[in-house]
């Protein structure tokens, strides 16, 4: 390859490491880091020894898969914590909330409005006008069970 005559070996694993690192931030989730880190690193041992090309590849692959390991064990061992772990799961937020049932439940099955929005309910039979509390979900479908009215309270209208 004549066109690499004249660049020290150490300049190509260098720009590899800061092109990986580079990508990381374009591509989804967290794998070319470790990559970018084990080139980078290769680099300077390429600066330092001067070692053969096999023995930089070797070196580049080895230092791949430790710091791969090693980052997959310190994830797994302390989890990055979320501020709001049910931020992509709807129908668990409104566990505990009260719904209005739209469309009598009969047989295990109705549908209730909660907000803006009718959701499909499973709960025991109720007619449509009652009031239910969310006690969970199954995928879209919400768990409905009858919602003690305090005495005197009228029931709400659909």
């Amino acid at each position: 390859m004549d066109f690499l005559d004249g660049i020290e070996t150490y300049w190509l694993w260098l720009t590899l490491g800061l092109v990986l690192a580079a990508l990381e931030m374009l591509v989804p989730g967290v794998y070319l880091i470790w990559l970018a880190m084990a080139a980078l690193v290769t680099g300077l041992l390429v600066f330092v020894n001067e070692p053969s090309v096999a023995l930089q590849f070797v070196s580049f692959v080895g230092l791949s898969l430790i710091f791969a390991f090693s980052a997959r064990r310190w994830l797994r061992d302390s989890p990055i914590e979320s501020s709001d772990p049910l931020i992509n799961r709807k129908g668990a937020r409104l566990v505990g909330e009260t719904a209005l049932v739209t469309h009598a439940i009969e047989h295990g099955s109705g549908r209730v409005k909660l907000g803006d929005s009718e959701w499909i309910a499973r709960g025991p039979d109720m007619a449509a006008g009652e009031r239910v509390r969310v006690t969970g979900t199954d995928g879209a479908i919400l768990l409905v069970e009858p919602l003690a009215l305090p005495e005197g309270t009228p029931p709400a209208q659909a």
